[in-house]
């Protein structure tokens, strides 16, 4: 039995940030790049790999429930 895995998903804090980090230090390159500011779907992977990415998307909001407020996801 062969596994593998075509996509991962990382949440981000800075989409530039973490583009750079991707297409610039490691290399990858930009598979997808869409929508604007935090709300961007953004999908890269190893050039010499089409069917392996890395999906970096925006982390999920958090929820206050009626007795606290919300507070920021840990880094």
């Amino acid at each position: 039995m062969n596994i593998t895995i075509h996509s991962s998903f990382l949440p981000h804090d800075d989409p530039e940030a973490s583009l750079a980090f991707y297409r610039d230090v490691l290399g990858f390159e930009v598979r997808l790049d869409v929508g604007k500011g935090a709300m961007r779907w953004i999908t890269v992977g190893p050039p010499n790999q089409p069917d392996t990415s890395i999906v970096l998307n925006p982390p999920a909001p958090t929820r206050a429930s009626p007795t606290t407020s919300a507070a920021p996801l840990p880094r």
